[in-house]
């Protein structure tokens, strides 16, 4: 047996341990002379040895230290057993506590997870996949990993890749579904449902691999079970004390063409029309609907660059950018010192990409046209800094909205698991976490080229589709266009038959669009679907009655009335604060959701008095104070109430159209 650790404490916490547990089972004290000290991931000596590779050794604390690791890497290791970190990435380089970078292992990702994903963004170097990924080398022909990890790789779309290859390089797969994913499930509690009392679903697999004999083919068979979703910590460890796997009842799995262990569908869903695709983005003949998609923009510091007037952004990105700039230039000074992270003041919001542009010696300048309205959450916009440097990840954003005077509309649709399938046209720049927690993939109207000239984002190829089919299914001599195009889009994404239908595919994957009868009922529906939530602060405000009744202890305080920000949804009543009320909000209000949330919460959560998190922030900027901005929270209540009645009744009249 072997072991490793790379913190000092726990390395002797091991050692007592292991050589306690051997002593209580034999009687007999024995020194164990196989725990290292060494970060396994650095320890790639070992990897590859059947095919004579060998690599750096690395984390030596001694010559005994050494010999133990050199004895670790000349075994052929049959079991490898572990509970590996969840966490993916540090994105404040304020912490001062990054994940470190793996080369080799990162490369062997890139190389068989990565390269096998089929998903618009994949995401597979957390902390826990590099573990699966170094074990999986590690081990010798015959052998299992048996592991304890966040439960995401089960059925997250962008561990498509980690599952196919687990498929290839694994005969036989089990895995133990403990649930407590509490992102995916608001009515689970970290603390009551998750084994390990945290947000993060978990789940414990065991990989087996069998060495093929002469002329064998490769198989791979994947069982699963799953423990019920509202199942309490108690009861799962309780089960797990009581039940050996080798009679647990397992469902045995067949990954379907995608990749999907579980919730896999059997529908007419790859026959519709892609609405985008990878490889749209840099070649104009693929078959899709729209050329050019992005995420929308990632600041990694909204405290700093979002606010609710512009004056509010340029007060702080003008702090941001003079203290940034003085630290480049005591940064020089001091004859440009490799240890950045200990050297510059940490009292704005550092990231890596901040860092680089230090050393490379960027003056960032101030530039009030930046300043640009953003759609921040669901009906709720922001003045943000739009900006390179600043903006942490624009990606293609500024292909949709280079100049504040740009005009242009952008779908966004949140594809992931964790909420169900959201989707919200605006004319404002995106921001990515419009529906979080999922992220929103946005496709625009219009891009625009480098000298500023708008081009269409509906592809030629698309346009051909739908006259042509439309033109012989019912003979109709009205010219469709690419924008009754976007417009029939946006009317059958909001199908309810259609949402329900391809429930599981729209969490995995892009939507598809079929071609309904009718083009131009769905197109009409799109058109005032949109008109509705782009416009939605000009709609006409619905007529709930407003109740005030007089806080006397904020009175007597000299103080203004606390903020609540809460729905009463059964009785129709938003209570704003200790002295104010709406009612008679009608029920079917409540039912448009995006997300986990309706379009009404979504304000609610946004008006909500919150304590900044970064302290310069807390301490020279933290201004917003519900009170100052009631009336207009009000005011966009009422008109949200009625975007959200209006929507449903074109949602309901939906539900009865031939398909």
């Amino acid at each position: 047996m072997h072991a490793n650790e790379v913190a000092i404490l726990p390395y002797y916490v091991a050692n007592l341990n292991i050589e306690a547990t051997y002593a209580t089972i034999t009687g007999e004290y024995a020194e164990f002379p196989n725990l290292c000290f060494v970060d396994t991931l650095d320890n790639v000596g070992g990897l590859g040895i059947r095919s004579g590779y060998q690599h750096d050794l690395f984390g030596a604390m001694s010559e005994e230290n050494v010999a133990r690791i050199k004895r670790q890497n000349a075994r052929k290791i049959s079991v490898v057993i572990g509970n590996p970190p969840y966490n993916a990435n540090q994105q404040n380089e304020n912490d001062n506590n990054k994940n470190r970078t793996y080369p080799r292992i990162d490369e062997r990702i890139k190389n068989t997870y990565i390269k096998l994903s089929k998903a618009q963004k994949t995401k597979a170097y957390d902390m826990y996949t590099r573990f699966f990924r170094w074990a999986s080398d590690r081990l010798h022909d015959d052998g299992i990993l048996a592991f304890i990890t966040n439960r995401s790789f089960v059925d997250s779309r962008t561990m498509d890749g980690f599952r196919r290859a687990v498929a290839k390089e694994f005969s036989h797969v089990y895995v133990v579904d403990l649930g407590g994913d509490v992102r995916a499930n608001p009515k689970l509690s970290g603390t009551r449902h998750n084994v390990f009392g945290i947000q993060t679903g978990v789940a414990i697999s065991f990989l087996v691999k069998r060495r093929l004999k002469k002329g064998e083919a490769h198989t791979c068979s994947v069982h699963y079970s799953r423990r019920p979703e509202m199942e309490t910590a108690e009861d799962k460890l309780s089960w797990l004390e009581q039940t050996h796997l080798s009679r647990l009842s397992m469902d045995s799995v067949r990954p379907d063409a995608k990749g999907n262990w579980i919730n896999q569908t059997d529908n007419d869903f790859d026959k519709h029309i892609a609405i985008a695709s990878k490889a749209t983005k840099s070649d104009k003949s693929t078959k899709s609907i729209f050329q050019l998609f992005s995420l929308g923009i990632v600041t990694n510091r909204d405290e700093w660059v979002y606010g609710e007037d512009p004056s509010q952004v340029e007060r702080r990105v003008q702090f941001f950018i003079e203290r940034f700039n003085s630290e480049r230039k005591r940064w020089i000074e001091a004859a440009r010192p490799k240890a950045i992270g200990d050297f510059v003041a940490r009292d704005i919001k550092w990231t890596s990409e901040l860092e680089v542009h230090l050393k490379r010696g960027t003056t960032i300048k101030f530039d009030p046209s930046a300043i640009v309205q953003s759609q921040y959450r669901p009906f709720v916009r922001r003045w943000t800094y739009f900006a390179p440097v600043i903006t942490h990840r624009p990606y293609q954003n500024f292909n949709f909205f280079p100049t504040a005077q740009t005009k242009n509309v952008v779908l966004a649709v949140a594809v992931e698991e964790r909420v169900p399938f959201s989707l919200l046209a605006s004319n404002a720049l995106p921001n990515k976490d419009i529906f979080i927690p999922s992220a929103a993939q946005c496709f625009a109207r219009f891009r625009y080229t480098e000298d500023g000239r708008q081009v269409d984002n509906i592809t030629d190829w698309a346009l051909k589709q739908f006259q042509s089919y439309y033109k012989e299914a019912s003979k109709s001599t009205r010219d469709i266009t690419k924008d009754s195009i976007f417009q029939y889009v946006y009317g059958v994404l909001h199908d309810p038959i259609y949402r329900e239908r391809y429930k599981q595919n729209l969490k995995r994957e892009f939507p598809r669009i079929p071609l309904y009868p009718d083009f131009w009922k769905w197109a009409g529906w799109g058109e005032k679907l949109l008109t509705l939530h782009i416009d939605y602060a000009a709609a006409k405000p619905w007529d709930l009655k407003r109740v005030d009744a007089p806080d006397s202890k904020s009175k007597s305080g000299d103080a203004p009335p606390k903020p609540s920000l809460k729905a009463n949804k059964d009785i129709g009543v938003i209570v704003l604060d200790t002295e104010t009320q709406l009612t008679g909000v009608p029920s079917e209000a409540w039912d448009y959701r995006l997300g986990n949330r309706s379009a009404i919460e979504w304000i609610l959560d946004q008006a909500k008095e919150k304590t900044p998190k970064d302290p310069t922030i807390r301490a020279n900027f933290n201004t917003y104070r519900f009170a100052d901005y009631k009336e207009k929270v009000i005011d966009l209540l009422m008109r949200v109430t009625r975007v959200s009645v209006e929507t449903m009744q074109i949602v309901e009249a939906m539900k009865m159209e031939k398909r």
